[in-house]
């Protein structure tokens, strides 16, 4: 959807009657009684109100072409030549590239290329999905044969075949069940149960079941831990038709919100240690981010006539409204929410992003009120999307910590994996959204119109 056409004709004539800055020597200097001031152009850092779906899709084409040449699927010998799968052992290697392809910011990434593949109805990206994650279920199948249970550490995939966190379960069995529904040829239940066994069963828990860790620290939450594990489990919800999936999902997610969730600002801390009385919060972004896109995909699957799903909107709801509080004047949100002396960070700004707009889209927020904050976040993230295809600006993996100074010194890097999967995903939901929901430019305010 573009810009109506007419508007843009009337911002065109009034910008060529407009002088910004200090007029030239015989020009008529603005003043209220000779120029309509409220109409002057502002001069914004970040391109606005210039959302197109042309724009979009551009945009997601150079992710996609950089990721194709960068993300090999391939197994070698030790003497680093190509072997086919059959023949592939545990002195194999994966063939490396600039990202890790079985990692959970990979689970994104496959779970972004789909939605973008689905939105724009261009194949190339369900099959850079598809192709992969065929890799993997196959590859888990293969040494599934010859698997040595001793000697969990050992083989070319030894975080799928005995995964040692949740980071290493719950993103890439979402993925892996969203392309079952998007044509992926396999017998995935294998795979998935084993991803969700260990979720399930193998992971760490507090004695009233919430999924915990112990390190750094014994017995602390990392918000992080509510994406590596619950949208998997509504996923395989979605998959077998089984209720106990989502009732564990709407429990975790209780059950997190309890100890991480501040009512003031609407905002999650990140950490959380049993036992202690009181915290300094940091409510860092990307852990925000994932908070938010659990409760997104939750809902996107959790069955309407749930018992708890009004709680879940209504959380939902409350983290919005807060992310929408912190929104920076040129899009982004900072690493550190509610600290606007840490930089801005893209991976948290793509994910609030796609989490705004797949709201609209599904009709839980209002796109009157919450859509132009989406295209200015959108704006944002596009504005960091280099002519290679790269992300810039991500903030590195990053822990759980306690001072201030951990977070406001993390880098960031073009090779951080944790970008361009919520790139992928936001880009998709705003095709979508400016594509059902036409916007023009009302008195230099981005205004979405009614929908016909």
């Amino acid at each position: 959807m573009h810009i109506i056409s007419h508007t843009k004709v009337r911002i065109a004539s009034v910008i060529a009657l407009l002088v910004i800055g200090t007029p030239v020597i015989g020009q008529e200097v603005q003043t209220d009684s000779n120029t309509p001031l409220h109409l002057i152009q502002p001069a914004y850092e970040i391109p606005y109100g210039q959302v197109t779906a042309n724009s979009v899709e551009e945009s997601l084409s150079r992710i996609l072409h950089y990721l194709q040449q960068n993300t090999p699927y391939q197994f070698l010998n030790k003497e680093g030549k190509p072997v086919e799968l059959g023949q592939a052992n545990e002195e194999s290697l994966l063939k490396k590239g600039d990202f890790r392809i079985f990692s959970y910011e990979w689970g994104v990434t496959y779970a972004g290329m789909l939605a973008a593949g689905e939105a724009m109805d261009n194949s190339s990206y369900t099959e850079y999905a598809l192709e992969r994650l065929e890799f993997l279920d196959a590859s888990y199948t293969h040494f599934s044969k010859s698997a040595d249970k001793s000697q969990p550490d050992e083989g070319p995939i030894a975080r799928v075949m005995h995964p040692h966190a949740l980071d290493d379960a719950g993103a890439l069995c979402a993925a892996l069940i969203k392309a079952k529904d998007q044509g992926l040829n396999r017998d995935i239940r294998p795979l998935a149960s084993h991803y969700i066994d260990f979720i399930m069963q193998d992971q760490y828990r507090f004695s009233d079941g919430t999924l915990a860790r112990n390190r750094p620290v014994e017995n602390t939450l990392w918000l992080d831990d509510l994406f590596m594990s619950v949208p998997a489990l509504a996923q395989m919800g979605k998959l077998t038709g089984e209720e106990a999936y989502y009732d564990e999902a709407v429990t975790q997610v209780l059950a997190f919100a309890e100890r991480m969730f501040n009512e003031d600002k609407g905002l999650f801390m990140h950490g959380w240690v049993l036992g202690a009385d009181s915290y300094p919060q940091f409510h860092w972004g990307r852990a925000n981010g994932w908070a938010f896109m659990t409760l997104v995909e939750l809902l996107d699957v959790l069955p309407e006539q749930h018992p708890q799903r009004a709680d879940m909107m209504d959380l939902f709801r409350k983290h919005a409204m807060g992310l929408a509080s912190y929104q920076s004047s040129i899009g982004f949100w900072h690493q550190l929410l509610d600290r606007n002396d840490s930089y801005l960070e893209t991976s948290a700004t793509a994910i609030f992003t796609y989490g705004f707009a797949k709201a609209i889209n599904k009709g839980w927020l209002d796109y009157r009120v919450f859509g132009p904050m989406t295209l200015l976040g959108w704006a944002a993230v596009d504005s960091k999307i280099n002519d290679q295809g790269q992300v810039e600006g991500t903030c590195v993996g990053t822990g759980m910590g306690f001072d201030p100074a951990f977070y406001y010194h993390r880098p960031v890097s073009v090779y951080a994996a944790h970008g361009y999967g919520p790139a992928l995903l936001a880009g998709a939901e705003v095709y979508q959204l400016i594509g059902s929901h036409p916007y023009e430019i009302n008195e230099t305010a981005v205004q979405f119109l009614e929908n016909k």
